[in-house]
């Protein structure tokens, strides 16, 4: 094949020929590598802005960073030096940087979107679970879970009562952690804080019961399985709803 037929293809093959050959000097992470690092530590501090209260002392924050560095196999050393190299090489960096938003922006859509129930509803009973019903707890993940954090419209009504839901397998009774769970309510100037484990397979409920004088402006928490060096197992869960009723409501008086 002549040259001026082979145009077309080089044409499309030169960007990612370009991707794939990092201008980074030895020593520091390639194009490639300090995305996926930048996506992850931005990631981070989301988690740390959206629940502070769980982040609130600089050693748990260093921990959570440290577990982003263990992920890709890299010290903060590695990364705080390719941080001053992309800093004088703001024309790469910024490339870096766009990809890097692409890249957590698709990991948004993949998380869906509040159910439109959700967010105003004062029924009795209500599903305002904001994420997919289902979740896959891997040990190559950063976060190994999920967060949800809820703001309705409208307060919900006082003494609301949450109840989060689902159906788990694939627990090991000789698993070193167990999943995790948290749910947390705003009440304004009072915060209410249910933690709970789950350590064996089947349907799990997590109750949490708000005051009963004070409306409810946000709803938030996670679901989380703390990696501890584990890389075998797989644990499922489905069926994920989080329902909330009104103070004295029959369905949840004996839980």
């Amino acid at each position: 094949m002549r040259l001026k037929e082979w145009r077309p293809y080089i044409a499309i093959l030169l960007p990612f020929l370009c991707w794939s050959c990092s201008k980074a000097p030895s020593g520091i992470l390639s194009e490639k590598e300090m995305q996926r690092v930048m996506t992850d530590v931005y990631l981070a501090e989301a988690m740390i802005g959206i629940d502070y209260n769980a982040y609130k002392s600089d050693s748990m924050k260093q921990a959570l960073y440290e577990s982003v560095f263990r992920k890709h196999g890299i010290t903060q050393a590695l990364y705080d030096s390719s941080m001053v190299w992309y800093g004088k090489n703001m024309d790469i960096f910024m490339g870096v940087y766009e990809r890097m938003i692409k890249d957590i922006d698709k990991r948004v859509d993949a998380l869906g979107d509040i159910q439109a129930e959700a967010v105003s509803s004062s029924r009795d009973s209500v599903d305002i679970w904001p994420r997919r019903t289902y979740l896959f707890l891997s040990p190559n993940m950063l976060f190994n879970g999920t967060n949800f954090d809820i703001r309705p419209e409208e307060s919900y009504p006082s003494g609301s009562i949450f109840v989060l839901g689902m159906r788990v397998w694939g627990l090991d009774k000789h698993m070193k952690h167990y999943p995790e769970l948290r749910i947390a309510v705003d009440q304004g100037d009072t915060t209410i804080t249910v933690t709970d484990q789950i350590r064996q397979d089947g349907y799990h409920e997590t109750t949490l019961r708000s005051v009963p004088v004070k409306k409810v402006k946000r709803v938030y928490g996670s679901i989380r399985l703390d990696n501890g060096g584990m890389n075998y197992y797989k644990v499922y869960l489905d069926s994920l709803n989080l329902m909330r009723y009104n103070y004295g409501s029959d369905a949840v008086k004996e839980k």
